[in-house]
């Protein structure tokens, strides 16, 4: 089991949102892009935060978006489309999400509109 796995998703939030301001994009927009993936609408977020919520409880409650599949790329040198376990693939799908809309991607691109 990946260390990750068992990290919780409120420790590795903030630098989500210092990344993605650090580039001129706001907080609404990264829960746009974690709503996307995840389904989860700002309350739940708010609630796994809150709770400590683990990336492997996370995902296994999210609901993800079919679109999630068009999301390729690399992302620490490694190619999201062939990561083979599913948590870490969903883990890495939100890591190439979060690094698209610090890159300045329009929305639309991000969100596979």
């Amino acid at each position: 089991m990946h260390r990750i796995f068992t990290t919780s998703v409120a420790s590795v939030y903030p630098h989500y949102v210092t990344k993605v301001e650090k580039k001129g994009r706001t907080t609404a927009e990264l829960h746009q892009v974690i709503e996307w993936l995840t389904g989860f609408d700002e309350a739940e977020l708010d609630r796994h935060l809150e709770q400590g919520t683990t990336f492997e409880d996370f995902f296994a409650d999210a609901t993800i978006n079919p679109g999630a599949s068009l999301i390729t790329g690399s992302v620490c040198g490694v190619k999201v489309q062939e990561v083979k376990d599913p948590l870490m693939q969903q883990i890495r799908y939100l890591d190439k999400l979060v690094d698209e809309l610090a890159k300045g991607r329009p929305m639309e691109k991000v969100l596979r509109s």
